[in-house]
């Protein structure tokens, strides 16, 4: 079998499951490994310790890689929340961001400016349909912003924002703070062009939680200062009898030692990503996207996601007339989404079967009156 042949067969849960935007199962590759990492570490030996400890450097390197930017401007993080609390309490000026943005943006943003003294404010946007584009950035300019806070692709419908057009209108004196969370491994992107990308293991990746990580490019190690720095953010071993200064590189951004299970999960779903290609991963789950487009038209089911695969990603959002109906339809099936308020969320990733995209136009077909 191909390499990606393999990634697909290691798909082995059951079908109905199409909630990968909400969280990932763990990959058998991911489990196997951390498995017998946890051996190594039950066993105390140093040997074992060292060999464990060697996952951090194969996580940022396998980041690095998939970010195309050199290792240096890698941190790993708890989450990918625990990366935006140290670019925003770190910064100063305006930031722009919408006001439907995960709370991962929102409530860090607004935490950090309660803290600031009046140094970092919250410049709130409520684009149309919650479409971060550029004319809406570009509607909230003036000279007291310094940055832009965005989800690449919007958790509510779906809306992959233009990274490259952003930084446009951004210009080059701004920041461009990226939440890839819903697209890192997924879709391939250019992320030089923003300053400060963060990202998590526990959805595409399929590596569960504490597997978050971010980069900071040399643009923003200059602005954001390390406020949540510890002794993890700083050059060498332990700092027992000095205060030393953070990290010239994206270290300065730790602030302790990583643990190393999650690091060892975070290095195996990126590992297996990589070798499976974006590239592929992300024309297969395209082909899924317009196959629930399909079912969704079919059923006369509205659809909240953008229908251009250069603005959308593994996000579809369903608007039904009666979303509650759906849900349970979708439930009663098997089938495993998100409903939240009037819509409903599927996601498929690049291993959703053909069974589970038939169970899914069953389902909204039990669901639906023809006509109505």
């Amino acid at each position: 079998m191909s390499t990606f042949d393999d990634y697909l067969a290691t798909f082995d849960g059951d079908p109905g499951y199409l909630d990968w935007a909400a969280f990932g199962p763990i990959s058998p590759t991911v489990r196997a490994e951390v498995f017998a990492d946890a051996d190594l570490l039950g066993s105390g030996r140093p040997s074992s310790r060292a060999l464990i400890a060697e996952r951090v450097d194969q996580a940022q390197e396998f980041a690095a890689e998939l970010l195309d930017i050199d290792i240096d401007k890698v941190t790993l993080q708890p989450s990918a929340t625990h990366g935006l609390m140290h670019a925003f309490y770190g910064l100063k000026g305006t930031v722009i961001a919408s006001s439907a943005e995960f709370p991962s943006i929102s409530m860090t943003l607004e935490r950090a400016a309660q803290a600031s003294n009046g140094e970092l404010a919250p410049r709130w946007i409520t684009p149309e349909h919650t479409f971060v584009t550029p004319e809406a950035v570009a509607e909230a300019l003036d000279d007291d912003v310094t940055a832009l806070a965005v989800s690449h692709v919007d958790f509510r419908t779906g809306y992959r924002a233009d990274l490259a057009a952003l930084r446009e209108v951004l210009g080059p004196d701004r920041l461009l703070i990226v939440d890839a969370v819903q697209s890192f491994g997924i879709l391939e992107e250019d992320y030089s062009v923003a300053d400060v990308v963060v990202g998590h293991g526990y959805k595409w990746l399929r590596a569960a939680r504490g597997t978050g990580f971010a980069s900071f490019s040399a643009r923003a190690r200059e602005r954001i200062a390390p406020v949540l720095s510890g002794f993890g953010g700083v050059e060498g071993g332990l700092p027992f009898d000095d205060l030393p200064a953070p990290a010239a590189s994206a270290r300065a951004y730790q602030i302790n030692g990583a643990d190393q299970l999650s690091v060892a999960r975070l290095a195996i779903g990126l590992r297996d990503v990589r070798d499976a290609g974006v590239a592929t991963i992300e024309a297969t789950i395209r082909d899924h996207v317009d196959r629930i487009f399909e079912i969704a038209d079919r059923h006369s089911i509205p659809v909240l996601t953008p229908r251009d695969p250069a603005r959308r990603a593994g996000i579809v959002a369903l608007a039904p007339e009666a979303p509650a109906a759906l849900a349970a339809a979708l439930t009663n099936a098997g089938i495993v989404a998100t409903t939240r308020g009037s819509s409903v969320r599927v996601a498929p990733h690049a291993g959703t079967s053909d069974e589970t995209l038939r169970m899914l136009d069953e389902a909204i077909g039990t669901a639906v009156v023809p006509g109505v």
